[in-house]
């Protein structure tokens, strides 16, 4: 005969799966951003100083350049009550805070809204892009002055659209097809998406070029600046060398791909402050100077997923190179990916390519200056995640992940209501954490501490 567990021992069992004590850690703090920031101090010092002053202007930027502390804490903080041996092989974005969303064009030309950043691609639970994501909403609403009972609202209204955009196309190919456009949205995500439709090449060509005796070349300025000619001639090799790793049929003529000019990027991102990124000019469709493009070579390491999850995304699955990793999580998560999508490596480090879209446009959550825009976008958010989720399994590549994530993760869920607790109270016990940790920080940015 089965043993019952008394209903008060569940109750408890779920409760310590979310609700833990946020402690102060500063020396702890201190000592993890300078170890994590500090290899990237050679080469790119003064982006590791915008880093740090980025980081020390809120809580929530702290957090978006500190996601190797959400991962050492994964491994240590009390698991989910909703997961299973299975859900561990969901294709994580790793890093979905909510300035990771946007709107932006896919490759056939649609404006769509979605998850737009996958640096820290890599398997693990589902939940951990859920806490996630949950801590930036408690973060960006107290930052907007919401209440926490609309925080709260907003976190389950998250959670609700996650699950029931996964039940929806469990069973069925719908995932295939799903996308958030301006015909199934509203209010900020809704503009956001007509913004993106609106866009023009001409508008990033204008932003960061200029045509000089009927060439177009890079403007130089503080945050785009000339390389040395070997480093020119290093990242032209690596042009030559990434379009060997886009599919055959999606390449474009040889042409395409001429490098014009190359530049280094200063300035980009939060976490990935202080890694090398270059804009190579490409010839693009035509020999006019109205059609170039815009390619992005960003410098990539491992995934901070892989703290708490290593060797779950074996590194042979993305053929030794990080750059890969990311740009596969990229093409696994959206439907019709940037066609230009690939990876390569300069002076023996790994590096992601893909166009620097001229029709991106980013979800600027300080607009969610109410609680009814702040919970009827994060229908939105729940829904793009889960979209993100459910194409990245074996639709995209069963010997990645071997069934089809959205029923396992729906089979893990036996109660909506009792996720949406877990979530919205480790949510806010982790924004304790992260207040307490960036306070940390900023003692040591201020008495002037080592930090890179």
């Amino acid at each position: 005969m089965q043993k019952k567990i008394p209903r008060l021992a569940i109750i408890l069992c779920l409760a310590s799966s979310s609700v833990f004590a946020a402690s102060s850690r500063p020396a702890w703090v201190v000592t993890d951003i300078y170890n994590y920031n500090h290899p990237y101090a050679a080469a790119d010092s003064a982006d590791l100083a915008t880093k740090m002053e980025t980081m020390d202007s809120s809580a929530f930027l702290f957090y978006r350049g500190t996601a190797d502390i959400f991962y050492r804490d994964m491994a240590t903080l009390p698991a989910s009550a909703y997961t299973s041996a299975s859900t561990a092989y969901t294709w994580l974005g790793g890093d979905t805070h909510l300035a990771n969303f946007g709107a932006f064009q896919d490759s056939g030309g649609k404006a769509v809204f979605g998850v737009n950043d996958f640096d820290e691609g890599y398997l693990g639970q589902y939940v951990w892009d859920l806490r996630r994501t949950a801590t930036s909403i408690v973060l960006a609403g107290r930052e907007n002055g919401l209440k926490d009972s609309d925080i709260t609202t907003a976190i389950n209204t998250f959670v609700a659209a996650y699950l029931s955009q996964l039940s929806s196309v469990s069973g069925n190919n719908n995932e295939k097809s799903f996308q958030l456009t301006g015909s199934n949205t509203s209010s900020v995500v809704k503009s956001a998406i007509s913004s993106s439709a609106g866009d023009k090449r001409s508008d990033l060509l204008s932003k960061y070029t200029t045509v000089s005796n009927g060439k177009r070349v890079f403007q130089d300025s503080a945050k785009l600046a000339a390389v040395s000619s070997a480093t020119y001639n290093a990242v032209a090799a690596a042009v030559g060398t990434y379009v060997q790793t886009i599919s055959a049929g999606k390449q474009y003529a040889a042409s395409y791909y001429t490098v014009k000019d190359v530049h280094q990027k200063f300035g980009s991102g939060t976490g990935s402050l202080g890694r090398l990124r270059y804009y190579a000019l490409l010839e693009g469709p035509s020999s006019s100077t109205s059609d170039d493009v815009i390619l992005e070579l960003k410098q990539e390491a491992a995934s901070n997923v892989a703290i708490v999850n290593a060797g779950k995304l074996p590194a042979a699955d993305y053929a030794n190179n990080e750059g890969n990793r990311v740009g596969r999580t990229g093409k696994a998560q959206l439907i019709n990916a940037d066609v230009l999508t690939g990876y390569t490596s300069i002076n023996g480090l790994p590096f992601y390519a893909h166009e620097k879209s001229p029709f991106e446009e980013d979800f600027d959550y300080t607009q969610l200056s109410s609680s009814s825009k702040f919970n009827t976008a994060m229908t939105y958010v729940g829904q793009a995640l889960a979209s993100a989720h459910a194409l990245a399994d074996n639709d995209y590549d069963s010997s990645v992940v071997p069934f089809s994530i959205e029923a396992e993760i729906t089979s893990a869920v036996t109660s909506k209501s009792g996720l949406q607790a877990e979530i919205a109270s480790f949510a806010f016990s982790y924004a304790e954490q992260v207040n307490l940790d960036w306070q940390s920080f900023k003692s040591a940015y201020a008495a002037g501490m080592p930090l890179y």
